[in-house]
């Protein structure tokens, strides 16, 4: 696809037509009133769901990017963002949109206004106010053809208006489209989706993907890695060369199910995989470390005392002495994934299980302690990308496989 004729005399820009196979990275794109709305779960999915805050997470597009192949030296993207304001809690900074070329982070730039999501954590409520686009500007980009890549904030739900250049556009290749590269599917919580990271390139998942030169997608939904049905079939349905679920610490501080439940709900995800993907390398990932979680019991819950500090910080709310009865904790959740793993892995030489402690430990934690008792900081992330480059991918990537096409 190459741009319209059509030119924006404002800005002296060619209008380039947003289409779906400019985004990079999304599950399914909704075409909305305003443009085009990158999801990270498709529309039979969306329906099933009753829950806010999975809404809120998958409609926010961690690991998603436009891809362009172009001579262009300025690029203008108007986009209405959703910025979340908490009641009670200092206002969250604007979030960040990376902009690469071929492969290189070469500038930074944020939308302000746009529309409000308003939340009352002590309350569970959601207020929605709708607001105005804005207009993100780079320019003095290098001449000549390039892939100019702008990743989208990763916990802001963005809405794409319009995009303008003073160059020529099309597609960039992009996961299964040619791009040379294996596609990494990847499943997990909000340690995944990127709470805390520096901004969208800098999630583990995105610099892990860098790292080992795999194309990402990113199915990590804060709050939301709760072995739902839907989540393990939209992974049996995208095409994957590889794929990792990191699964545990929303379960815990959820309090959602007892290990009566949680042992067959494993098995029914991976079966669920495993249909659309019967031999493809497949990943299962435990809980990095977390003191409040690891042998006391959800529910984990926000520790509004802190916010005196400016910091929001959590504590687990569990008790110690329901474990026996089944009540799940990081340390109890470990020890069952790596049996199911092993027990399965019997019948099933491409499955593979990594505890999570080896990606973030307890000399990483007395090093780089979890500033809110559960998340890891922009430093960790790093970290953590890194290892998973070499201790996750790295195993599965020369795996024999069949090249996927999407």
């Amino acid at each position: 696809m190459s741009t319209s004729d059509s030119v924006d005399s404002g800005h002296g820009l060619i209008d380039v037509p947003l289409t779906d196979e400019l985004v990079h990275g999304a599950i399914d794109i909704e075409h909305t009133a305003r443009g085009l709305l990158p999801h990270r779960l498709p529309a039979w999915a969306r329906a099933q769901n009753t829950d806010g805050q999975l809404a809120m997470a998958e409609s926010q597009p961690s690991g998603v990017r436009l891809a362009l192949r172009t001579r262009a030296t300025v690029v203008e993207l108007d986009t209405v963002p959703t910025k979340r304001a908490y009641v009670g809690v200092p206002p969250r900074p604007d979030g960040l949109y990376d902009l690469l070329v071929d492969g290189r982070l070469t500038a930074q730039g944020s939308v302000t206004g746009g529309d409000t999501l308003t939340i009352d954590m002590s309350k569970g409520t959601f207020e929605h106010t709708p607001g105005e686009p804005g207009t993100l500007r780079f320019e003095n980009l290098p001449d000549g053809p390039k892939t100019v890549e702008i990743w989208l904030p990763h916990t802001e739900t963005t809405e794409l208006v319009a995009l303008r250049t003073d160059a020529p556009v099309e597609p960039a290749p992009g996961p299964g489209r040619g791009s040379g590269r294996k596609v990494w599917l990847h499943h997990g919580s909000s340690i995944s989706h990127g709470s805390d990271a520096a901004s969208p390139t800098a999630i583990w998942p995105a610099l892990a993907a860098s790292h080992a030169d795999v194309d990402l997608i990113n199915l990590g939904f804060g709050g939301g890695a709760l072995l739902d049905p839907f989540t393990a079939r939209t992974l049996r349905d995208t095409p994957a060369d590889m794929i990792s679920v990191k699964m545990g610490i929303n379960l815990v501080n959820a309090d959602l199910m007892r290990m009566r439940a949680f042992t067959p709900a494993v098995h029914g995800f991976l079966d669920t995989i495993r249909e659309g993907h019967p031999t493809t390398p497949l990943l299962v990932v435990s809980p990095i470390l977390c003191p409040i979680h690891e042998e006391t019991p959800g529910p984990g819950v926000p520790d509004f005392s802190s916010l005196a500090s400016g910091q929001l910080r959590f504590m687990a709310m569990g008790n110690p002495d329901e474990v026996a009865q089944g009540k799940l904790t990081l340390r109890t959740i470990r020890a069952e994934l790596a049996r199911i793993v092993a027990e399965r892995a019997a019948d099933d030489p491409h499955l593979h299980y990594l505890d999570g402690r080896e990606l973030y430990g307890e000399q990483d934690h007395e090093e780089l302690p979890l500033p809110d008792s559960l998340h890891p900081d922009a430093t960790a992330h790093r970290r953590i990308g890194k290892r998973f480059a070499e201790l996750g991918i790295g195993p599965l990537i020369d795996q024999p496989n069949g090249r996927v096409s999407i």
